[in-house]
């Protein structure tokens, strides 16, 4: 999986590219972890993430916590195949999807 960032003062980007499964899932979190310190709105682009599993959900979920407390996060570019699984595991009602 490949993470692009992009800041911008209290924005930050982070579009995924490939699978976000058990092993990539800890990228993810650490990236996230050493990034998200002043940040307003987070927003994640899943335009080119092929998979997403129960590690990669609870990654996102994670963020979403920290993001309450101090902004907004927003899910853009959801694939039908992930939406569905989001819809499934109920994700669609803890996220902003956009």
């Amino acid at each position: 999986m490949t993470i692009n960032k992009i800041a911008n003062g209290a924005d930050l980007i982070i579009a995924l590219d490939g699978r976000l499964d058990t092993t990539t899932a800890p990228q993810l979190d650490d990236e996230l972890k050493a990034s998200l310190s002043g940040v307003k709105k987070l927003e994640i682009d899943l335009g080119k993430l092929e998979y997403i599993s129960s590690a990669g959900l609870r990654v996102l979920l994670s963020a979403q916590k920290v993001m309450n407390k101090q902004g907004e996060m927003i899910v853009r570019n959801v694939s039908e195949e992930i939406k569905e699984i989001f819809e499934v595991t109920g994700f669609v009602d803890i996220l902003t999807i956009e």
